[in-house]
């Protein structure tokens, strides 16, 4: 009797040593940001067996007001049964919708957006990225300060509908050869700290950075305004992996600024069967090598 109730004792402190372990385990376990792609769900299947369980799709293809609403239902199915999680879209606005310079007509803007995340809501949407190089285009000759100004009045407006439908917007810094304007993520993070809104947040797009040869510090200047990132490697678009880009000092500036968020891959894919599954375990173990390093002061 006495040798049973040792026994049941001697368990007892087992399950508390292991619990107390797992506790210990948890909580200091290093929480690394989590990948995902943009690789639209025609993709999907092949995007969880590399690893990933993140996907994005676009605005036009998923969410778009020119989709009838029979259309939208059927995206509803296509994206509950993915197996990754449509975390974000891109191409939010058609060049033919201008959101910056002379001929904005806010009205139409707004209209769009409202439909655009309200959709988002219901797919389960998070995160709209906000490139849209065509319709942000400004005339070669027109005050850039003015611009500027103008658009930080609409961003505060497109924040408030982003906020009614629980999305965030994210303004992502592109390149010259795509737009002139804002085409730095210093620029971009200038206008997202003076619309100063919880649903309008920066997204660090790190291929951008590089092609602009832009400092990682930018990303530590800009700090808690960053919602999100991407990447894709310099020279051609290409995933991480392909050619073999070192994206460790962008990385380590994320890591400065405690950054746990989601980093996307966005690139162009030629071989997806083999270059998928390279980019993230790439791209997975240049961060866990950046984020197990001790944080410089």
């Amino acid at each position: 009797m006495r040798s049973t109730k040792f026994s049941y004792l001697a368990f007892f402190i087992c399950l508390i040593y292991i619990g107390f372990c797992g506790f210990i385990s948890d909580k200091d376990k290093q929480v690394y940001p989590r990948l995902g792609i943009v690789s639209g769900l025609t993709q999907d299947s092949l995007a969880y067996a590399s690893g990933f369980k993140m996907i994005g799709e676009s605005v036009p293809k998923m969410l778009s007001p020119a989709l009838t609403d029979d259309q939208f239902r059927a995206n509803l199915k296509k994206i509950k049964a993915a197996k990754c999680k449509v975390l974000t879209c891109n191409l939010f606005y058609p060049a033919n919708i201008k959101i910056a310079g002379p001929e904005v007509d806010e009205t139409k803007v707004l209209t769009y957006t409202e439909t655009v995340l309200s959709r988002a809501q219901q797919a389960g949407i998070k995160f709209i990225v906000l490139g849209s190089s065509g319709a942000r285009s400004i005339p070669a000759d027109y005050n850039v300060v003015k611009a500027k100004l103008d658009f930080i009045s609409l961003g505060k407006k497109l924040a408030q509908i982003a906020g009614k439908y629980k999305v965030t917007i994210l303004l992502e810094n592109l390149e010259t050869t795509e737009t002139n304007f804002i085409t730095s993520l210093k620029s971009a993070a200038e206008i997202v700290r003076e619309i100063d809104h919880p649903n309008f947040r920066l997204n660090a797009d790190i291929f951008h950075m590089m092609r602009e040869g832009e400092s990682p510090d930018e990303i530590i200047e800009a700090g808690t305004l960053i919602a999100f990132s991407e990447v894709a490697e310099k020279q051609n678009r290409s995933l991480p992996g392909v050619m073999g880009d070192d994206f460790k000092p962008y990385l380590r500036a994320l890591h400065k600024i405690n950054y746990k968020g989601f980093i996307f891959m966005e690139g162009s894919i030629k071989n997806a069967a083999v270059e998928m599954p390279l980019a993230f375990k790439y791209l997975s173990a240049q961060i866990a090598e950046v984020y197990s390093e001790k944080k410089a002061d």
